[in-house]
């Protein structure tokens, strides 16, 4: 619906409600919206007799209407206009009504912004038009069912009918609920229904029969169709039947009918199944050729048709299709897996169904076979298989080591302190004390190979200056990336040297390049930069897998179609993918993760929908650098300025207000951006500067910093965030925003940008 017009009738009294909802609006570019606004009820009504709209935004409370009963009348006037509920009374339970009887949203006033309000207004018209199409659809089938001949039924496992529609024989639905077939039908009938159902319920496989049922000697015969009946997980729960009186035909025109019905199933179903469907006398000439055949096999329909079979399909006679052609024909079915030959003489990997077709008099005519190609799902299963094998050894392995370090650290640490605390224990307890830490320390090493077993083998590991790395990478990319990615490199000469395999940390860049490749749909960038970053504390504490020291940082930064916030967690496991079927294997991002890790690093990830995303791969730093490290800036003391903290992430509120309250400053924490516009609304006297994140809930750190500047212009803020592309430092840069601090940051980064701005 972007870029389309939507016409919305807006009914609300208050002409403030109605002034923002017209402000947030105008800040919403990527839709039209075409707003009439009306005050009471009756002018609502009027509106919708004569006009249609594509929504209406509904207050509860009007002069003329109040509450619930205002929906329901609206409701009933516009059944097919979706309504959204925008009213400043925070009441779940009316809430829930109103959604019961019909509201396809409901939003408070307070908590509304132009994109939210947009949103909501897609969401509630195609959820309309969805709704609609269903009750259209729900009403065919409805009539379609009441003017046929078909009696439609569902029984349970114990073939107890549990759903009737349009009974036959004269008996109601009533009489036919909760009851099996032998309670309504003569007992050979039903042993014959009885046992073609159970055949069902044991196979899991569909089957189609005429039978007949006799009452008060009067004979009718039944076209029945029999299918298994699923519940979520795939299970049998009972069976749903077909039956169609066919007692006035005739038994030639009822052979003509059923044969052109199956010609007609064959071309309408199974020409459009990926399924390879074949038909074949009992002499192993082949009848029916589907197209699904033609695309698994590579013979064309004109090709096989005549042919033998297993000449076509198989290089030799085997004993396991002798005794599969046997089964067929002693029990009527088969099924297993095969290997095949294509045209090409490729082999593949079939899951084979066999079922004997029969004539009117019960004799053999033909076979009818499906084949699913299931080669590659059998090398992902094996892959699967290997996978979780290993994952499952390495968890036993991380488990054992993490209850090892738990066990050790008291006993090492008691050691060690042991002495401090006694410092005129004699020798031998001094010495018993030595020999309980060695121990403990070589316990110790231990685990530390039992965790380097549970992150994989490692490489042969060097010392590596990875701006050469960096370089090489870059003039591959350069040579074989499509000319419309602009591939651009930023390495400083100074860039400190890691200890790792060559060989693998090529592998990671090359993995992270060729996904930004595929992110970028048609001209974009791509930007590899490294930098040296001494992790401090702080940020060893907002990042658990960092650990104090030098760090040697790759970023690989993309302007593609960026990540979803749903699914970027599940990116780094093993065989997820977003690619297409042939595309991706989904063992890129495992493969990177598992390399860093073996390198003791470890890989953040930043991304937003239509703003890119951007890698970072920390490495630490070992010596034997090129140049010396630059000196660290003295951390800035405070004198007990006030600062708003604003995030979502409970631990970076803590670590942060820990941080600055030791280093003389105050704070106050907002969780989101409506919070944090409160709280600097009550305390904008004091407070001296505001540290912002840009990703928050309910109202975004942008729109939140746009109002605190319409509240105070002269407002210092330091926007934070993970994402550092070109379109967000923009963004941040023209609503004037003081300084950018990317995260994760360090106590003295926080320091120097808070001086900076304070100063």
């Amino acid at each position: 619906m972007a870029g389309k017009n939507i016409k919305v009738l807006l009914v609300e009294d208050n002409p403030g409600d109605v002034f923002l909802l017209q402000e947030f609006l105008k800040e919403v570019t990527t839709v039209v919206v075409d707003l009439i606004r009306v005050v009471r009820l009756s002018e609502a009504l009027n509106y919708l007799a004569k006009e249609i709209f594509d929504v209406i935004l509904l207050d509860l409370s009007l002069p003329d209407g109040q509450g619930l009963e205002t929906f329901v009348i609206t409701h009933n006037h516009a059944k097919a206009t979706p309504i959204i509920v925008l009213t400043g009374i925070d009441d779940e339970t009316l809430a829930i009504r109103a959604m019961q009887e019909g509201a396809q949203d409901y939003l408070l006033k307070g908590q509304v912004t132009g994109d939210l309000l947009v949103r909501s207004m897609r969401y509630a018209i195609e959820r309309q038009r969805a709704d609609n199409a269903l009750r259209q659809s729900e009403e065919r089938f409805r009539v379609a069912l009441k003017n046929s001949p078909i009696f439609v039924y569902n029984q349970d496992m114990e073939l107890r009918y549990t759903w009737v529609y349009n009974p036959s024989d004269g008996l109601t639905v009533e009489e036919m609920l909760g009851k099996q077939d032998l309670d309504i039908i003569p007992v050979e009938d039903a042993q014959h229904l009885i046992t073609i159902k159970r055949g069902v319920l044991t196979t899991g496989i569909g089957t189609r029969e005429e039978v007949s049922i006799t009452i008060k000697d009067t004979t009718r015969y039944y076209d029945l169709t029999v299918e298994p009946l699923r519940n979520e997980s795939q299970e049998v729960v009972g069976v749903t039947c077909a039956s169609i009186d066919i007692s006035e035909r005739q038994a030639a025109l009822r052979e003509r009918k059923l044969a052109e019905e199956k010609i007609r199933e064959q071309a309408a179903l199974l020409d459009v199944t990926t399924d390879a469907i074949c038909v074949r006398d009992l002499n192993n000439q082949i009848l029916f050729w589907n197209k699904g055949a033609e695309t698994v096999f590579g013979w064309q329909a004109t090709e096989a048709c005549g042919k033998n079979a297993s000449k076509l399909l198989f290089d030799e006679p085997s004993p396991e299709i002798e005794a599969a052609l046997l089964q067929v024909l002693s029990k009527g079915k088969w099924q297993g897996e095969l290997t095949k030959l294509t045209k090409v003489g490729k082999e593949i990997l079939v899951a084979s169904r066999w079922s004997l077709v029969c004539d009117e008099q019960g004799k053999p005519k033909s076979i009818l076979t499906v084949d699913t190609d299931i080669t590659e799902k059998k090398l992902l299963e094996a892959q699967l298989f290997r996978a979780q094998r290993l994952e499952s050894i390495g968890t036993l392995a991380s488990g054992i080591a993490h209850d090892l370090n738990n066990i050790l650290t008291p006993i090492l640490a008691g050691a060690q302190l042991l002495p401090l605390k006694f410092p005129n224990i004699d020798e031998r307890t001094r010495h018993l004390l030595e020999i309980l830490e060695i121990n403990a320390k070589r316990g110790a090493d231990l685990v530390k190979q039992v965790l380097s077993f549970a992150r994989g083998v490692e490489g042969k590991h060097i010392t590596l200056q990875l701006r050469h790395l960096i370089v090489e990478v870059a003039k591959i990319l350069k040579e074989t990336f499509p000319k419309f990615i602009e591939v651009s490199t930023d390495v400083p000469q100074d860039l400190w040297m890691v200890f790792g395999d060559s060989t693998q940390l090529h592998q990671v860049l090359m993995n992270l390049c060729v996904n930004a490749r595929d992110a970028i749909p048609s001209s974009g960038s791509l930007s590899i930069s490294a930098e040296n970053l001494l992790i401090d504390e702080n940020y060893a504490r907002m990042n658990l897998e960092a650990k104090q020291g030098p760090y040697t940082v790759i970023t690989v930064l993309d302007t593609g179609v960026g990540i979803h916030r749903e699914i970027l967690d599940r990116i780094f496991e093993p065989f997820f993918t977003t690619k297409d079927v042939g595309q991706g294997t989904g063992l890129g991002l495992s493969t990177v993760l598992g390399i860093i890790k073996s390198h003791r690093g470890f890989v953040n990830v930043y991304s937003e929908p239509g703003n890119g995303t951007s890698f970072k791969v920390y490495l630490p730093a070992v010596e034997g650098m090129e140049t010396i490290t630059p000196e660290e800036l003295p951390p800035q003391r405070g004198h007990g300025e006030l600062i708003l903290v604003v995030d979502d992430e409970v631990a970076i509120q803590e670590i942060t207000r820990t941080s600055l309250e030791a280093h003389n400053y105050k704070t106050l924490i907002a969780s989101d951006g409506m919070e944090a516009i409160a709280l600097y609304a009550q305390y904008r006297d004091k407070i001296s500067a505001v540290l912002m994140d840009i990703m928050l809930p309910s109202l975004d750190g942008l729109t939140a910093i746009r109002t605190l500047r319409k509240i105070n212009p002269q407002v210092r803020i330091i926007a934070s965030s993970g994402l550092t592309s070109d379109n967000k430092l923009s963004a941040v840069a023209a609503i004037g925003v003081n300084t950018f601090l990317s995260k994760p940051y360090t106590v003295n980064e926080l320091l120097l940008s808070l001086q900076k701005v304070l100063s």
